[in-house]
């Protein structure tokens, strides 16, 4: 029956549950057997990249312009009526192939998801989903509409970074300041979301036995290779290898800007007070000239990025309106990748793009395994695919090789990226202890003021060097912005991981590209088929929580960046 699927998702984006309803009927109802078991996979398949991919494109067009009334109601509408359906759906599917007892060895890995997730599922935690992704929109709509007037005109506070890289320390100042204000202004209404999304996920965890939300959430997202305790001896290892690192290369700053404290304002800029970075001036400029980079790097990556162009699936630029931050998202059912972002004319639009052509060509080179349940990547690998697109696609950024910069332009470029590694390590050590507290203290976390307080005892620990004295109101308030502690819960040790491996897969890279590259690729290929440490390995690194193999990493970037800028 999945034939009679329509020819293009588009056809679907106002149907009914009840469209969804015949197609998942009829697969509850066929007796499942050795011998048609795969034909049935195949055609649960079908029906869920359909479904996902209708999800996939009502989410994006409520970020391409977060005032689109049409976009807004369709997928409220999905978040209310079909999403819950869908959910029922595809948790009886599950309950069939468990119940069947048949051995499908291609699901072996992917079997352990599906039992956790059949474990959890819960009817009475369906609507309050919904009620989530609703919430999640409110954010999505006020971050979106924060803009402040700047020489004259009004810019949204992404554009705000090219100011922050100017060499007028009084200008960075006062458009950091104005930036810092225009947020503390939503600060209410956010405070007001906050509650919300915390009863919620205080009530989904109680519903589904288990004792709070981060255990809720561990099981959620497949954390069966390591654990809580896991995740906070990798924090702690952080903070004894990477936090004296950064607060070297914060005080070299310093000293280069002579200035008599590191400031807030003082991060972005060159520290020889050189002008910003300007790789384009035009996103097509942008979108054009990665095109020869990727080309460079691989040229099956390359031709994998020419089809987004041709088949218009990127999204660059920065506009009033559209959704913050970058994504790169999947269209299941014609099998292509979707890149968001948000442009505004910086080297960190470069990084970007870098960044989510890794989770692109992810999607690209697993696009062929045969059932929906082995595409589900663990994330930790998923931002192993584009951290390492980000190392591995750096020497290209240079015009000799089809990039963006001259020489000594693109080495800037390239300390930029590996010093912003090194205190990006910090940075997600707050947010990821900041969420182990928030969730293991849930009534008293729900009070914002305590988020203040703790958001700033986590930043005095882990991110050493920069001076906030006086602008503690400004600090408190840096958690509300991050995205990820509203929408995407426990979403953020993934990266810290992820850049691990990036790293050893770069390391590779700098004694065999080709032998690093092919092995890289084999890893995408394999979805989530294997399990997380095998694709680690795979990709030629270790999934790793100690302090060594983290050491070797930062000293690989630290003697790099000063190979590159020994000033």
């Amino acid at each position: 029956m999945t034939n009679h699927l329509p020819a293009s998702t588009e056809m679907a984006f106002d149907w009914d549950a009840d469209h969804y309803t015949p197609f998942y009927t009829e697969l509850l109802n066929t007796d499942l057997t050795e011998a048609n078991v795969h034909n049935w996979l195949a055609d649960w398949s079908r029906i869920a990249d359909f479904a996902g991919e209708v999800a996939s494109k009502l989410y994006v067009a409520t970020t391409v312009d977060t005032t689109d009334e049409v976009a807004d109601k369709r997928f409220k509408k999905l978040l209310n009526e079909i999403y819950p359906v869908l959910l029922t759906s595809e948790d009886m599917l599950k309950r069939k192939l468990l119940a069947s007892g048949l051995n499908v060895p291609e699901l072996a890995i992917p079997m352990r998801n599906i039992r956790a997730d059949v474990e959890l599922f819960r009817e009475e935690n369906l609507s309050l989903i919904s009620q989530e992704g609703e919430l999640g929109m409110e954010y999505d709509k006020i971050i979106g509409a924060q803009t402040i007037n700047w020489d004259g005109a009004e810019i949204t506070l992404p554009q705000v970074q090219l100011t922050l890289k100017e060499t007028d320390r009084a200008r960075r100042e006062q458009i950091w300041r104005l930036a810092e204000e225009r947020r503390l202004a939503d600060k209410e209404a956010l405070d007001g979301l906050w509650r919300k999304f915390m009863g919620l996920r205080k009530e989904m965890s109680a519903n589904a036995g288990m004792s709070d939300y981060r255990a809720y959430q561990w099981k959620l997202k497949h954390r069966f290779d390591y654990t809580a305790d896991d995740a906070i001896a990798f924090n702690k290892a952080v903070e004894e290898v990477v936090v004296p690192v950064a607060a070297r290369l914060y005080e070299r700053r310093r000293k280069r800007l002579g200035v008599d404290s590191l400031r807030p304002w003082d991060t972005l800029v060159d520290p020889d007070n050189h002008p910003a970075l300007k790789p384009y001036d035009t996103v097509e400029e942008l979108e054009n000239t990665m095109a020869t980079l990727f080309d460079r790097v691989d040229p099956q990556l390359g031709a994998y990025y020419h089809t987004m162009i041709n088949e218009k699936l990127l999204d660059l630029d920065n506009r009033k309106g559209k959704a913050p931050g970058g994504y790169c998202t999947y269209y299941p059912n014609v099998k292509r990748p979707f890149i968001f972002m948000n442009a505004v004319g910086v080297h960190d639009d470069v990084q970007t793009l870098l960044h989510e052509g890794g989770h692109a060509f992810h999607a690209f080179e697993s696009a062929n395994l045969p059932y929906a349940q082995q595409k589900d990547v663990p994330m930790e690998f998923a931002e192993v695919a584009s951290m390492s697109m980000e190392l591995i696609g750096a020497p290209y950024l240079n015009k000799a090789n089809g990039g963006f910069y001259v020489d000594a332009d693109a080495n800037r470029a390239r300390v930029e990226h590996l010093e912003g590694m090194i205190q990006f390590w910090g940075y997600m050590s707050v947010v990821d202890m900041f969420q182990h507290w928030i969730y293991t203290n849930h009534d008293h976390a729900t009070d914002p003021a305590a988020c203040d307080e703790k958001w700033m005892e986590l930043w005095s620990r882990y991110m050493v060097g920069i001076d906030f004295s006086g602008l503690e109101a400004y600090l408190g308030n840096r958690w509300r912005r991050q995205l990820h502690i509203f929408q995407l819960p426990f979403y953020y040790i993934e990266y810290g991981l992820a850049q691990l491996g990036a790293a050893q897969v770069w390391a590779n890279s700098l004694n065999n590209q080709a032998g690093a590259l092919a092995d890289y690729r084999k890893a995408l290929a394999l979805g989530g088929t294997v399990k997380l440490p095998d694709l680690f390995q795979t990709a030629g690194a270790k999934l790793s929580f100690d302090s060594q193999t983290l050491a070797d990493s930062v000293n690989l970037i630290e003697r790099t960046i000063y190979q590159l800028d020994p000033a």
